[in-house]
């Protein structure tokens, strides 16, 4: 029989910076069990506190580490983060947990005007079984439609440049992207990079995750090349993820890759 292509679990999360809404509650160690649960092979995170003294004088259970590592740890042994806002008491970003080594990544600027700051973090990753390192990048896009459209410029130009057209790629993040269909995001990432929104491919259209406790809005996206989508879930409030409700503003989304035949090694 022949050997089935492998797989890949993906999650993507926005952590609030490891806060409740409001920020009123610590949730890092109930995202970092939750997460554990689902043991996707990739973790796509936005607003990591990668380090904020304040909050740990307030928190005593606040974490030694930046909420990376702290999730991290026992689980995925590979990770990177990229700060995008830095202050007085510390910095938050994106990063990238894994299961396979990560061959190298940077983190880059996009940042539209001084109100906000934004990194693309693009990383490449080891992947047995595939010909070709999978290429990925967490996103935060910014407020501003401006922004938003400028940043997707940047992350189309840059993967252009940098990465073969054939290479496997994961797109994954907080877009915040409220307008959906109409902004025209996927429509530029389809016709450009050749990618498909996973959640797109088996509901129909793109998964509403904000706000969490009653979803609306399309903000959470997940972007595939070099895979079949098997399967798409909103980890919010229903029978199988209801614990996720109450942490995060947002909901996540984890779905299932198969690696398509152009992808594989020894094909």
């Amino acid at each position: 029989m022949p050997t089935l292509a492998p797989t890949l679990d993906v999650a993507t999360y926005n952590l609030h910076k490891g806060l409740s809404l409001f920020n009123k509650r610590l949730i890092v160690d109930d995202v970092r069990q939750h997460l554990h649960n689902l043991a996707p092979d990739l973790v796509f995170l936005q607003e990591v506190q990668g380090r904020n003294t304040a909050h740990a004088k307030r928190f005593e259970n606040w974490p030694k580490h930046g909420h990376h590592e702290h999730i991290a740890r026992d689980h995925w042994p590979h990770m990177a983060y990229g700060a995008n806002a830095n202050y007085d008491a510390g910095h938050h970003g994106n990063a990238l947990l894994s299961k396979h080594p990560l061959l190298r990544w940077k983190n880059h600027d996009v940042s539209h005007h001084r109100f906000e700051n934004r990194g693309h973090l693009h990383s490449s990753i080891d992947v047995p079984g595939l010909t070709q390192p999978l290429h990925t990048v967490c996103v935060h896009l910014g407020l501003l439609a401006a922004s938003r459209e400028a940043q997707i410029t940047s992350l189309i130009r840059q993967l252009k440049r940098k990465i073969k057209p054939e290479a496997p790629l994961i797109i994954a993040g907080d877009f915040n992207d409220w307008r959906g269909e109409r902004s025209g995001v996927s429509e530029r990432l389809a016709g450009e990079l050749g990618l498909t929104d996973a959640f797109a491919v088996t509901h129909g259209g793109a998964a509403a995750t904000f706000p969490a406790f009653m979803p609306l809005l399309k903000l959470d996206r997940v972007y595939t090349r070099g895979f079949k989508v098997e399967s798409a879930e909103r980890l919010a409030n229903n029978s199988t993820h209801k614990h996720w409700q109450h942490l995060s503003d947002h909901a996540g989304l984890l779905v299932r890759l198969r690696a398509e035949k152009n992808i594989l090694a020894n094909v």
